[in-house]
């Protein structure tokens, strides 16, 4: 590449390319100085690396260019220290013809192990799963071929050179035997001796194999110690003051969606009139025409859940115009304005205020309004806000469905929604064209908690939660054959009255607590997507049709660089980068459109697009989402 200043970047392995960057900072006058710092203090305006071998420096800016690998990591089992084991391989050729151990299933542990094989080694490859998933495939084929034919050609990665084809018995040029590979799957290092090693099954039986040289190539630890001892902040770390501001967030939720959902807080407010239930009295004058507009908008505004609506519309609004300033891709912009004006529009003014007034002007029918809205003895007369049913569908929104008598316009409303709209959108583009670009839970994720998404833990025991939604969505149809049967029976059967406590229960353990309390509340310690990946119904019941779907995120793997970038801002806990440096399209059902991944990649890897059955692209996104494919067009 050709960057734009002095520095010039020509060589293309690594070795050549260190010898001309340290050329390059010699001949600027830069010298450097070999110390090892043991920590970064503040003193006054500057700062001071602390050298405790040598004298300290002071400086006004640090940079601190460790990249993310500290120490390596330990087995930790007997013997570990013992000097024939390594968390490295320089030159394959001074273990030729030794029984080797290679543990470790990434790309580092495969092409040692190929090395190793290839010099005329003996090799065993330990590892803890049943099966390589974090390798390249290429590797993987390397690897499974020597396996079955310890004769093969293969190409390998010769790590302190380039890559360089070999046959069997030849590497680097010189003839070291045939080796052989035999991979010891789901087991785990539990000795290691002078000339031995146990490797401990899954089932606890222990085998010992003869040993000469152990490679332990499971990867290095972040350098977190040294950011520990310098002050700084580490994400995911807790605290007692992140405890406290936590807890208190989470107060803060309950009162809040107690006060807004008819709890004993909102009780309190209606029976001792206090705002916004006083505002009727403080307008009076205004409601003298209840079908005038101010009339309208009192008699909204005199509820708690319409300044709730306000400033969850505010939210959206004003972080969303910031996400679009911040990420300035065509996708952001259309996205967050899409989320922002059916925020603003169908979930806020059409059922605060727009319908409300056609109602009472009578510029809506009669059987419309019957069929949508029944009459009620409070508000505005009739209840509006099943209007959010339009936007919210079942089981997200469940009251227009699990009503005391059937609201056939709304079972239409919400079949049609959740069993027929919704899948099909899903099959042209994935569970995110509704979870990322229509529901309010989203918007509000992707606006305020657009900077809240790197907090979202990953890992196989956080997906182990994502039963939830799968449970929740069971209750949901349990509870939808309770209710049409109890339509269909006598209205004083025991079904019948079960129902309403039913859904009183639905009501404050999902709807507020789950996600109300629980979602809103962990919004700034685990990300703004928590109650949509791990307990929302209508989002399990999406990961069902998200199986059938054409949508996947296209991945260019010649360009990855295993940065695990696109895994770190996927707030959905998806292991993005699994599939980016294999070159697999990315199909996995949690995907909600939101484009972190796609555009955080500094390289360009991503694209969303769709494939058919065989896996064959059948098209990509017209609205560009990555920085650096804009670049380069």
């Amino acid at each position: 590449m050709t960057p734009a200043g002095d520095l010039h970047v020509n060589a293309d392995i690594k070795e050549a390319l260190v010898r001309e960057l340290e050329a390059q900072t010699l001949d600027a006058g830069i010298v450097p100085e070999n110390a090892h710092v043991e920590s970064i203090s503040r003193d006054g305006n500057a700062f001071e690396l602390v050298i405790p071998e040598g004298n300290n420096v002071r400086a006004q800016r640090v940079v601190c260019a460790l990249g993310r690998s500290g120490n390596f990591r330990r087995l930790d089992v007997p013997g570990e220290d013992h000097e024939k084991v390594y968390n490295r391989l320089h030159d394959p050729a001074d273990f030729c013809g030794q029984r080797a151990l290679v543990v470790g299933g990434g790309d580092s542990a495969l092409e040692t192990a190929i090395a190793l094989a290839q010099c005329g080694g003996d090799v065993t490859v330990s590892y803890r799963k049943d099966s390589f998933s974090r390798p390249k495939p290429e590797n993987v084929e390397m690897l499974e071929r020597l396996v079955a034919d310890p004769g093969a050609d293969v190409t390998v990665e010769n790590p302190t050179s380039e890559r360089v084809t070999t046959a069997a018995g030849d590497f680097l040029g010189g003839n070291r035997g045939t080796g052989s590979v035999r991979l010891a799957m789901k087991t785990r290092v539990s000795r290691i001796t002078d000339d031995t090693v146990d490797l401990e099954s899954a089932d606890g039986s222990t085998e010992t194999i003869a040993n000469d040289v152990v490679f332990a190539m499971i990867g290095r630890e972040p350098p977190l110690g040294f950011f520990r001892r310098s002050g700084v902040h580490i994400n995911g770390e807790w605290n007692a003051r992140k405890i406290a501001a936590l807890s208190a967030f989470v107060i803060f939720c309950t009162a809040l969606y107690n006060w807004k959902s008819g709890g004993a807080l909102s009780n309190l407010f209606y029976d001792s009139n206090w705002w916004p239930v006083s505002i009727k009295d403080t307008f009076a004058a205004s409601l003298a025409d209840p079908q005038s507009l101010i009339a309208v908008i009192i008699t909204s505004a005199s509820t708690p859940s319409f300044w709730y609506t306000v400033a969850y519309s505010l939210l959206v609004t004003i972080f969303g115009v910031r996400r679009i300033r911040r990420r300035r891709t065509p996708y952001i912009t259309v996205q967050t304005s899409v989320l922002i004006a059916i925020q603003v529009l169908p979930l806020f003014i059409l059922p605060e205020i727009l319908l409300p007034w056609l109602g009472k002007n009578a510029l809506l029918s009669q059987g419309f309004l019957d069929a949508l809205f029944p009459v009620v003895d409070y508000g505005n007369g009739r209840e509006y806000w099943r209007a959010y049913g339009l936007i919210l569908a079942w089981p997200l929104n469940v009251y227009n469905v699990f009503t005391d008598q059937p609201l056939t316009a709304w079972l239409i409303i919400a079949f049609a929604q959740t069993f027929v709209l919704i899948p099909v959108m899903i099959y042209f583009w994935g569970k995110g064209a509704y979870c990322g670009w229509i529901c309010s839970c989203g918007a509000l994720a992707e606006t305020l908690g657009d900077t809240q998404r790197t907090k979202m833990p990953h890992g196989p025991r956080w997906n182990r939660l994502n039963i939830v939604g799968q449970v929740i969505l069971a209750v949901a149809f349990a509870l939808l054959a309770v209710r049409i049967i109890g339509w269909l029976g006598p209205s004083d059967s025991a079904l019948a009255r079960f129902f309403p406590r039913a859904l009183h229960e639905w009501k404050w353990l999902v709807d507020v607590f789950l996600a109300g309390i629980v979602g809103y509340g962990l919004y700034f310690w685990y990300s703004g997507r928590v109650w949509c990946r791990f307990a929302c119904p209508l989002a399990a019941l999406m990961h069902i049709y998200a199986r059938f779907s054409r949508f996947r995120i296209l991945a260019d793997k010649k360009k990855c660089i295993s940065c695990n970038v696109c895994t770190s801002v996927c707030h959905q806990g998806i292991d993005v980068m699994n599939f980016a440096n294999k070159g697999l399209a990315m199909d996995d059902p949690q995907c909600v459109r939101c484009s972190a991944c796609v555009q955080s990649c500094p390289t360009g890897v991503l694209t969303f697009g769709q494939v058919d059955k065989e896996g064959n692209v059948i098209c990509t996104d017209s609205l560009s989402a990555s920085p650096v494919q804009m670049r380069e067009m």
